[in-house]
């Protein structure tokens, strides 16, 4: 059994390549279900299990496979599904077996390996991949164990240590990056371009600064509309922000289409609409919603997620004790962990050993009934049987002895006295 993790964060591959490796929500089931096949066809592997985690920071597939080239066979997976050059994306990724696998998977639901150290959402979104992967049928017995485990890490992590306190949160960042160019954000007005739980944070923290008015632009204007209500806010579709794009100063998206949605012509129409008044430009969606191009505009500051990085530092160095504290916990999860795997793993050994001697007895008990039906004593059917059982049960063992040679033969000395013990 191999269990393992690939895939590549902001801290291995630019947002430019993470969009490309990006899974949609409407893609999950059927990466996950593609992930299977595509091991039982190139590692010749039968039940394998995978989940599939894609946020703004990461793509990770978990996975379980009998296949020994199994890390290696993700990894083209993950090419292949995307269309992209296999050597173009094996430099950023991560291929982590076994207990690296587990370590990472209880590091990222705490809040160790995120952007933001310690920020709550990836346990949420790590929730959501597993329901996706479950409902897919990915999960079997090894990786419903790993999740259950990975969430009551993340749990004991988050209510014994502080590695949550002093963190700065995507959103709030967003809000201390927009103050770089407009100092007072209560003369902006401002636009939030979807309507899922990132923008819900991002409009919370604004709002907490009075702008002076925010608007949620959502592909369905109902949805937006519940968001917008909780704000004071106005809510309209994608379809509309042509006409009105140049009234906002601070334009936020997070949105799950696959393509742009903001092309730079429209950004240029918006900025002449303006009179080159600046615009402040935030892209936390992975694929990007923002064409690239649109940084390159004088009176545009275009971020990505990536750009937020050194903003969320601030911080840091009160966690430096909670993050020891932290992966030690894990540490020691890891290993309980990786004890119940090797548990399993001799589950196949004690099933055979049990119906090998099921059938050695089966066979002894045939012999004495037989002897009794023909009318001989039963002491010495008894007799008979025992003996019958014990010679097989040891014959396999003696045969072994026997035939081994050097330390063979001493580790088998050393070892079959304790196999066959008894307690008195």
């Amino acid at each position: 059994m191999q269990l393992l993790a690939v895939g590549l964060n902001h801290t291995t591959a630019p947002v430019s390549l993470r969009e490309k490796v990006a899974f949609s929500p409407e893609q999950i089931a059927q990466a996950v279900v593609g992930a299977r096949a595509w091991f039982g066809q190139h590692t010749n592997s039968s039940g394998s299990e995978t989940a599939v985690l894609s946020t703004c920071n990461r793509t990770e597939l978990y996975a379980v496979s009998d296949g020994k080239n199994a890390v290696d066979m993700t990894a083209h997976f993950l090419a292949d599904f995307h269309r992209l050059p296999y050597a173009e994306l094996r430099s950023h990724l991560y291929t982590l077996p076994q207990d690296q696998a587990v370590r990472h998977a209880f590091r990222v639901a705490s809040g160790l390996d995120s952007m933001v150290l310690g920020e709550p959402q990836i346990l949420g979104q790590m929730k959501e991949a597993v329901r996706q992967a479950d409902a897919a049928g990915g999960l079997g017995t090894y990786l419903h164990q790993l999740f259950q485990r990975t969430f009551a890490v993340a749990k004991e992590v988050r209510s014994t240590t502080e590695i949550g306190a002093h963190s700065v949160s995507m959103a709030a960042a967003a809000v201390r990056l927009s103050q770089r160019i407009f100092d007072k954000i209560s003369e902006q007005k401002v636009l939030f371009i979807g309507a899922g739980e990132m923008i819900e944070l991002c409009a919370t923290h604004f709002a907490a600064q009075n702008p002076k008015n925010i608007t949620i632009a959502n592909r369905t204007l109902e949805r937006g509309e519940v968001l917008a209500h909780r704000f004071g806010a106005r809510a309209l579709r994608l379809a509309d922000l042509p006409q009105c794009l140049h009234e906002f100063d601070i334009i936020i998206s997070c949105t799950a289409s696959s393509l742009p949605i903001i092309g730079l012509g429209l950004i240029e129409r918006a900025i002449k609409a303006r009179r080159h008044r600046p615009i402040f430009m935030l892209d936390l969606a992975v694929p990007r919603d923002i064409e690239a191009e649109v940084s390159q505009l004088d009176d545009v500051f275009l971020y990505t997620v990536d750009d937020l990085a050194t903003v969320v530092q601030t911080g840091l160095e009160y966690r430096h004790a909670a993050v020891a504290q932290a992966e030690a916990i894990i540490e020691t999860r890891v290993q309980s962990y990786m004890h119940w795997v090797d548990g399993r793993n001799v589950v196949p050994v004690i099933q055979d050993l049990h119906e090998n001697s099921e059938v050695i007895r089966q066979a002894e008990l045939e012999r004495a009934h037989k002897m009794l039906a023909r009318g001989e004593n039963i002491e010495a059917v008894l007799e008979a049987l025992s003996k019958g059982l014990t010679a097989k049960f040891l014959h396999g063992s003696q045969q072994a002895l026997h035939q081994a040679h050097g330390e063979e033969r001493a580790q088998l000395v050393r070892l079959l006295p304790q196999l066959f013990r008894t307690r008195r």
